[in-house]
């Protein structure tokens, strides 16, 4: 018997807009040319239905390819910082988890009121943030929008929920899922992949730097960027993810004095 060609995602509870969104994100990133992107063949509310993508075992020359592709992804760029994928005007979310659609006109301050802060009170509310944390964080956040970190990056077209889950090695390459696609500094995609880990992370990178090049100090920023998905996680994920949010606060403020 064939193998199935398609893979179906359902739940008839999901919030309105819910999958309407993962497609709308698929789409924009395909439409990019870089990075491969899984292929939507329907979608409906409470359903989607994308090809069913092959796995293969990773390696150093597809961890690489796929380096230049994600480079070329960010490159095809987004109306604004915090822009919806075109063609969509519902809800955004990472995971299953509602996110702020706030569009702004520099990226620090996009990046502080829309993917760190509305973390915070979920995170605390759960027990998985102490109140000195978040008032370690909401500081962060204070630098961060008032635009020590701005540079002149346009905003790129980020996946958004680029952790080592969502980047498939198949027979033909990389295969990009689930993304939380709006636009963004291309960082944000990068550090959290170094997050979560990916196979053959500094191949990904090597090859993201033949074809783009990253600013100065770009390391050094990683735990700014990581602040939006340890937010996410300490919203819902366990206490771990609390203390390395607000470890991830403290660098950014020592970074600050730098700058």
């Amino acid at each position: 018997m064939d193998a199935p060609t398609h893979h179906v995602k359902a739940n008839p509870h999901a919030p309105a807009g819910f999958f309407e969104a993962e497609a709308a994100g698929l789409r924009w990133l395909a439409a990019a040319g870089g990075a491969r992107i899984a292929g939507v063949r329907e979608v409906a509310a409470g359903r989607i239905v994308l090809e069913r993508i092959e796995h293969a075992s990773p390696t150093r020359s597809a961890a690489r390819a796929f380096g230049r592709d994600l480079a070329r992804t960010h490159a095809a760029g987004a109306s604004a910082f915090g822009a919806r994928p075109d063609g969509w005007d519902g809800p955004l979310f990472i995971g299953r988890r509602g996110m702020p659609a706030l569009v702004r006109d520099s990226w620090g301050a996009f990046y502080a009121e829309a993917r760190v802060r509305p973390f915070l009170a979920p995170a605390l509310a759960a027990g998985f943030l102490r109140a000195d944390e978040a008032a370690l964080v909401a500081r962060a956040c204070t630098v961060i929008e008032g635009g020590t970190f701005d540079d002149d990056a346009p905003p790129a077209r980020i996946h958004g929920d680029l952790w080592g889950g969502n980047v498939l090695f198949s027979p033909g390459g990389v295969v990009l899922i689930d993304p939380a696609a709006h636009g963004g500094h291309p960082e944000t995609d990068l550090a959290m992949l170094a997050l979560f880990g990916l196979p053959f992370l500094d191949d990904a990178l090597a090859g993201y730097q033949e074809a783009a090049d990253l600013r100065p100090g770009w390391a050094e920023r990683v735990p700014l960027h990581q602040l939006h998905p340890l937010a996410v996680h300490a919203a819902g994920h366990g206490r771990g993810y609390g203390v390395a949010l607000a470890d991830a606060a403290s660098a950014v403020l020592r970074l600050a004095e730098e700058y």
